[in-house]
């Protein structure tokens, strides 16, 4: 019943969405082109992977060449350019760039909510980066990279989604003729190569744009507070484990807790969640109601970059804080394909100012 009442304002804000991307086609409402920049980008509202993507490409690009990233910083306390440094958190710069910025110290990590004005200033430090990841920013169409990649969720893949508020649609699906590059990400890893030509067609891109298959990969287990006297803990049937999930869609990070451990008892939170110290309290009271040893609880790795805040707790609490590491991985020969394509992207790339 709710559904059907919300169909109105899915079709008012499709309506608004398409009248936008209307005012850019004509003009009306300006870009400005940036060469030298990749945009990480999707359609619906978060849980695609974008990070793990990013990542890839940081991991890919950088033995070659110098890379920084620009994000909006969602959910920050700031406002403005900022870039990240040994003094950030993920409360100044936001969770996921805190997070880049943690794993790869060595690259530029940089915030600012007006992605033009965020290219231009990284464009004026030296030394200049030779690639720009811009992550989000498909939407943003005052800014235009050169280089667009799409991301859609296997399990809610965009040509079966809807407008916002009815789906998780914030663009129109028709925009994806925007883009150079798809990837169809959290996809099984048995995904047969007659499901992935089924997505293609209902795709219905053009013969330039590639489409590339991936899938989550899970690590091992590591302490969220590496200043603590932690447990040396690995998955497994044994250890009893309450999973935190402050992402927009935990089910399989649950999935793979409950497959690989045995799973107590789950806290799902909103993506970006805010911890307070009360909170981090409660669901350490409740997890200290558990009798069984060994115990632990597991969270995922953009709920670290902000549990880390909290450094002052005392080590017989954060001892027991661990995180599941994911990396994106390429099925088949897709791994293969990507890379070149980026490869020969960074290769091609003029060192100019970037800026027309």
């Amino acid at each position: 019943m709710l559904k059907h009442l919300l169909w109105p304002l899915a079709l008012l804000y499709g309506f608004a969405v398409k009248m936008r991307n209307l005012l850019f086609n004509l003009g009306i409402l300006k870009s400005v082109y940036f060469s030298k920049t990749i945009c990480v980008g999707n359609l619906t509202v978060g849980g695609t992977g974008k990070t793990p993507l990013t990542e890839h490409l940081i991991k890919f690009i950088k033995p070659t060449a110098n890379v920084a990233t620009l994000s909006r910083g969602y959910k920050r306390s700031t406002k403005g350019f900022i870039l990240a440094n040994e003094n950030c958190n993920a409360s100044t710069i936001g969770d996921e760039p805190y997070q880049i910025f943690s794993k790869f110290p060595n690259i530029t990590v940089a915030v600012d909510e007006n992605r033009v004005r965020g290219i231009k200033t990284l464009r004026s430090i030296k030394p200049q980066p030779d690639i720009i990841i811009l992550d989000d920013a498909f939407q943003h169409r005052y800014a235009r990279a050169e280089l667009n990649i799409l991301l859609t969720d296997y399990s809610n893949l965009i040509y079966s989604d809807f407008f916002l508020p009815v789906g998780r649609l914030r663009d129109s699906f028709s925009e994806r003729k925007r883009t150079h590059i798809v990837v169809v990400t959290k996809c099984p890893h048995d995904l047969t190569s007659e499901k992935q030509n089924e997505i293609k067609g209902k795709l219905r891109l053009k013969s330039n744009q590639n489409v590339y298959f991936s899938a989550i990969e899970y690590g091992d287990i590591k302490p969220v507070f590496n200043d603590s006297s932690f447990l040396n803990y690995s998955l497994s049937p044994n250890l009893t484990v309450v999973g935190v999930a402050g992402i927009a869609n935990p089910k399989p990070f649950f999935n793979h807790l409950s497959r690989y451990s045995n799973l107590n008892y789950s806290v799902p939170l909103a993506d970006h969640f805010n911890f307070s110290e009360k909170k981090i309290r409660a669901i350490f009271d409740k997890f200290s109601q558990i009798q069984q040893d060994p115990k632990a609880i597991i969270t995922t790795e953009k709920d670290a970059s902000r549990l880390r805040e909290f450094s002052y707790l005392p080590d017989e609490l954060k001892r027991y804080f661990y995180y599941l590491p994911i990396e994106l991985v390429f099925l088949g020969n897709n791994s293969e394909e990507f890379n070149r394509k980026i490869q020969s992207y960074v290769r091609n790339t003029k060192a100019d100012n970037g800026l027309h």
